[in-house]
């Protein structure tokens, strides 16, 4: 089982959303973050006043899947999230070692 983890940009949550759903995964984990890469935040002008913004919102997916999907699910996130700008985001994929579905005591790929 591998655990892939990305930050994206939150207005294309929703696409990235059905995309996955498309190819057949069956959930996720969304969590909203902030933080900055090599776009180092930005600065913005409210009420006159010029000020630093120095993290930047985004989403943070984290899924669980099979090896053999691994990459399908990469390459999906990767392409839907895709805006051609700085700040599209990051996929990490870690190895998961156990998953356990609370509710019925299944393991491993059967929890997924």
């Amino acid at each position: 089982m591998k655990l892939v983890i990305a930050a994206i940009k939150p207005f294309k949550l929703e696409e990235v959303r059905e995309a996955l759903t498309a190819i057949g995964v069956r959930g996720m984990m969304v969590t909203e973050i902030k933080g900055f890469g090599s776009q180092s935040g930005h600065t913005e002008i409210y009420r006159g006043a010029e000020y630093a913004v120095n993290f930047v919102p985004k989403v943070k997916l984290e899924l669980v899947v099979a090896d053999a999907m691994a990459d399908q699910v990469v390459e999906t996130i990767s392409t839907t999230a895709k805006t051609d700008k700085i700040g599209d985001g990051k996929i990490f994929v870690l190895d998961v070692e156990a998953a356990v579905r609370v509710r019925t005591g299944e393991t491993n790929d059967d929890a997924i």
